[in-house]
């Protein structure tokens, strides 16, 4: 038998279920998630349009059918599901920390505008709690920790965007707090596949198991009896 690599040896190995995992759905909004709006407008603007053609395409085509599937399970199964946003809650933007101010403010990203909305592909059924961050991770400016926590939640798994931003800093911080973290390779994106590859290659090594939508499925459903 060949001898696990230095990686694998230590990584998170564990088995999720549906009653004690959540489903966290991170920044899937106009800002970061529409083409036409926020970054994807902004990027446009600058000339960027080969990072916009990939994070755009990448967003329409397979993030938003992958995490649409997990929530469609995730509902049919009575699982915990958090969207988590980020922006300002003050119209300009000063309660946002400085590295994040900046961002927020040039695309538009402040409460009540339409670029702080859920994109309509993954909006919130009724009672689906939604948290709001000022800071790349989940945990440090909300109550999703003790959210969790209340729910018996152990297992935190990851979709969403950036990969190599807020989704990553949010399954590290997981991690820390000694929860489980799946993060679902074929339901985050960011802005380029190599910064999408190198970055789940480190959440690899003891932070999360890296999963498919597919293959997390399965899992659910072996671990349920299905």
């Amino acid at each position: 038998m060949t001898n696990p690599s230095f990686i694998d040896a230590f990584s998170q190995a564990f088995t999720p279920d549906i009653e004690s995992s959540a489903l966290i759905v991170i920044d899937m909004q106009n800002a970061t998630g529409n083409r036409g709006m926020g970054l994807g407008k902004l990027l446009t603007e600058r000339g960027e349009d080969a990072r916009a053609t990939y994070r755009y395409d990448r967003i329409e085509t397979v993030l938003e059918p992958n995490i649409g599937t997990l929530l469609d399970y995730f509902r049919a199964a009575g699982g915990h599901i958090i969207y988590i946003t980020y922006g300002a809650n003050r119209a300009d933007g000063e309660d946002a920390p400085a590295h994040m101010a900046p961002i927020i403010r040039a695309t538009n990203n402040i409460a009540g505008q339409p670029e702080h909305e859920i994109v309509d592909a993954l909006k919130p059924k009724t009672g689906e709690l939604v948290l709001n961050k000022i800071t790349q991770g989940a945990f440090r400016s909300t109550a999703l920790d003790s959210t969790l926590r209340a729910l018996g939640v152990r297992t935190v798994i990851a979709t969403g965007v950036s990969t190599n931003n807020c989704v990553a800093m949010t399954a590290m911080e997981a991690c820390d707090l000694q929860y489980q973290v799946v993060v679902v390779e074929d339901a985050t994106g960011t802005d380029s596949d190599e910064m999408q590859q190198a970055t789940l290659t480190m959440l690899r090594r003891l932070w999360s198991r890296v999963m498919s939508t597919q293959e997390l499925i399965a899992e659910l459903n072996a671990a349920s009896g299905a």
